[in-house]
Parts: C-alpha cells; sequence; structure tokens
C-alpha cells in the first residue's frame, strides 16, 4: 500500500509500548506508513517489530542500529531513509503514547490544507496541556520553551516539542550531517533551522500525556545539552550572517 506519509518512532526498550502504538497508527483511517528507528534495544523491541510486519507488510518497516546513540542521531538517520523514498509528509513521533496518534491526521493537514512546511503538536499554545506530569516538570519544561523563545525569537510557543510533521523539502533544505545536537536540543536546533530559513510553521494544540508504561529516557546530561545549546545555536547563527 503506497502512502505519502512516514511516520518516524526512534526506540530504546520500548516492548511494553510498540505494539499497542502500531496498531493505533495503523487503525487511523488515513495509510500513514512507520519506520522504527531501534537502537539494539535489549527488550526485544526489534524482534516485536519484525514480528508486526508480517501483519502490516509494506506499511511497517524497521531501522536497525548497534547500540544507542541519541535520539538526534535516530531521527537524522529515520530522515534520510525517508529522503531517499517518496514521502512527502515525515513525522516524529514518540512510541510511549505521549503524543497521540489520532493527532497525526490534524498534523498532516496543517501542512497539506493549511499551508504549513512544518506542523507541531504542541502543549503549549493554549495553555498548559500536559497530563500526568509532576508540576516540577511542567513549570521546568514550560520556563524551558519560554527560555528558548527569549534567546531565539521563535514565534513558536513548544520550542521542545517531539511530535512533528516536516514537508518534504524542510528535510531537503536543511544540512542533516550538520545537525549539532543527539538530544532534546535537537528538536530545538530542528525548528531553528526551519524558521532561520523562512519556513511557515504552525503550532497544532495537542494534548501530551505523560508515559505510563516503560522509563523515561530524560537525563541531567540531555538537559544541560538543551540549555547551553539555545546560547550556542543563536550565537552561530548571528555570526554567520
Amino acid at each position: 500500500m503506497q502512502s505519502d506519509s512516514l511516520v518516524i518512532i526512534p526506540t530504546y526498550n520500548e516492548a511494553e509500548n510498540i505494539r499497542m502504538i502500531l496498531d493505533s497508527i495503523f487503525g487511523l483511517d488515513y495509510a500513514f506508513h512507520v519506520l522504527i528507528v531501534d537502537d539494539n534495544s535489549p527488550d526485544g523491541t526489534a524482534q516485536m517489530v519484525k514480528e508486526c510486519q508480517s501483519e502490516y507488510q509494506e506499511r511497517l518497516h524497521l531501522l536497525s542500529r548497534k547500540e544507542k546513540m541519541g535520539l538526534g542521531t535516530a531521527y537524522i538517520a529515520g530522515f534520510k531513509w525517508a529522503l531517499a523514498r517518496d514521502y512527502a509528509y515525515i513525522f516524529e513521533m514518540d512510541a510511549d503514547f505521549s503524543h497521540n496518534p489520532e493527532d497525526l491526521p490534524r498534523l498532516l493537514s496543517a501542512c497539506k490544507n493549511d499551508g504549513a512546511d512544518m506542523s507541531i503538536g504542541s502543549r503549549y499554545v493554549t495553555g498548559v496541556n500536559v497530563v500526568n506530569w509532576p508540576m516540577t516538570r511542567v513549570m521546568l519544561s514550560w520556563i524551558a520553551s519560554k527560555y528558548v523563545r527569549l534567546i531565539t525569537r521563535m514565534k513558536i510557543h513548544d520550542t521542545t516539542a517531539g511530535f512533528v510533521c516536516y514537508k518534504r523539502k524542510v528535510l531537503e533544505t536543511i544540512n542533516l550531517d550538520k545537525v549539532q545536537f543527539v538530544g532534546y536540543a535537537f528538536q530545538i536546533e530542528m525548528k531553528f533551522k526551519a524558521y532561520e530559513k523562512g519556513f511557515k510553521i504552525i503550532e497544532v494544540p495537542v494534548i501530551f500525556t505523560d508515559r505510563t508504561r516503560g522509563e523515561s529516557k530524560m537525563s541531567q546530561k540531555i538537559i544541560s545539552e538543551a540549555i547551553f545549546g539555545v546560547i550556542k545555536l543563536k550565537f552561530k547563527s548571528l555570526f554567520s550572517k
């Protein structure tokens, strides 16, 4: 079955979630394809994907990597895989249901029908739409997005969001080999590069629900990379002009 849309999902130890998230995506009315980029998960995530491939055949793809190399490099590998094929719309999405598969058609519509080059599933464009996070983490995330907006001057409310749809031309225009960051700063960097190149970015309000199965990959190193990476991005941008 042909599709113009590919959903890229990086995985590391997501055996508890992977079958359910795939069933949810493939149960949608729109014929999305999915690429799982697995970093050699010890819990057998990749094997579960292979088992699902017999059911979903041409719609489900697997890119297996030898070791855990970071979120950003997983997405870059996925982007390059997508660009080597004919997909017009390429998505980023988590495996843990923090991003609701039912919002995928809304992100697609923003790019397909509303003129966006990049659409973002935004937690903060209409207030704070986060479920199951402790208040301290909500505040940290919200302040981080405000901080990034202040430094970069991007007119985006949820600058660290990881639920995104790109038109193909955005990923073709950005030099993927020069993307620097591998953690959550990767999300900021991709938005900043798209913003700098003048692409139209639309935020689509979504409700973000924290994972209920599996373990979060958030760490202090990832947070530090995001905080200091933003300043680095902005300075590099200023001196390259």
